[in-house]
């Protein structure tokens, strides 16, 4: 895990299988803008495979965010030339052969925190590249 992510305490996980329903499994928050860490838990030490972030901060310090937040980037965020990861994560899985994925969000922008989600993508791409040589495997750039 990355220190970095400790401060946000607005934050959850949840675990995926392709037998479920990844509208139903998610329990990321639906109004909060920040990261998401996707990782293969198959393994004895989770690889992480994807971060991604939603919510981008206006000229004026504003928050804008879609509507769904952290939630509807999850369940319905484009990724492998599909529409929304419900489809595309379960298909991935299978030609991957992953059983099971686990998710960490954390709302990095709010009342208490101030930090863009992109950059917090960014930061954590970064130390990952810096680490392994390599974006993770799900991150097709940033």
């Amino acid at each position: 895990m990355y220190k970095e992510l400790t401060k946000f305490k607005t934050s959850g996980n949840f675990s995926f299988t392709t037998d479920n329903n990844l509208e139903e499994a998610c329990n990321a928050t639906e109004n909060g803008s920040g990261v998401f860490l996707v990782y293969n838990a198959d393994t004895e030490e989770k690889e992480l495979i994807m971060v991604g972030s939603t919510g981008t901060i206006q000229n004026d310090g504003t928050l804008k965010s879609k509507n769904g937040g952290l939630y509807d980037k999850i369940v319905n965020g484009h990724q492998f030339a599909k529409t929304g990861r419900k489809y595309s994560w379960p298909a991935q899985m299978k030609l991957e052969k992953i059983d099971r994925l686990e998710v960490y969000w954390y709302e990095t922008y709010n009342a208490k925190n101030k930090f863009i989600p992109t950059y917090v993508e960014g930061l954590i791409l970064q130390k990952f590249l810096d680490e392994k040589g390599t974006l993770p495997k799900w991150n097709v750039a940033f």
